[in-house]
């Protein structure tokens, strides 16, 4: 990625293999909007004194030329955020269906129905 992007980790240590994962998906978003001006993902740890069912949030707030784009992945209802990864790919996931509505409503790119 081309444009800055903050990586913070709350209520954890960092993760040098976490911050890989971040930064790859985070290129991936350039795919789909080249206007991209800053991207800030917060990767938080809710309840620290738990060994067992340690839910991930994962964050994103992308800077773009006519909006901030913010996505949240939350774990409560979806066990696999155990997994920081599953939380991140989720999270990033939801960011790219974003973006491209987003890009779509730029282009004027929406689907008009006829009129009856």
């Amino acid at each position: 990625m081309r444009l800055p992007l903050q990586i913070v980790f709350r209520n954890m240590d960092p993760s040098p293999a976490l911050d890989f994962i971040i930064r790859e998906q985070a290129g991936k978003l350039e795919r789909f909007c080249q206007d991209i001006m800053g991207c800030r993902v917060i990767v938080e740890s809710p309840h620290r004194h738990q060994y067992k069912g340690k839910l991930y949030e994962v964050r994103i707030v992308l800077t773009v030329p006519q909006a901030e784009l913010v996505t949240s992945r939350q774990g409560p209802e979806d066990q696999a955020h155990e997994d920081p990864r599953v939380a991140i790919r989720d999270a990033f996931d939801a960011m790219r269906r974003e973006l491209e509505d987003y890009t779509r409503r730029l282009r004027q790119d929406v689907k008009a129905h006829a009129l009856p």
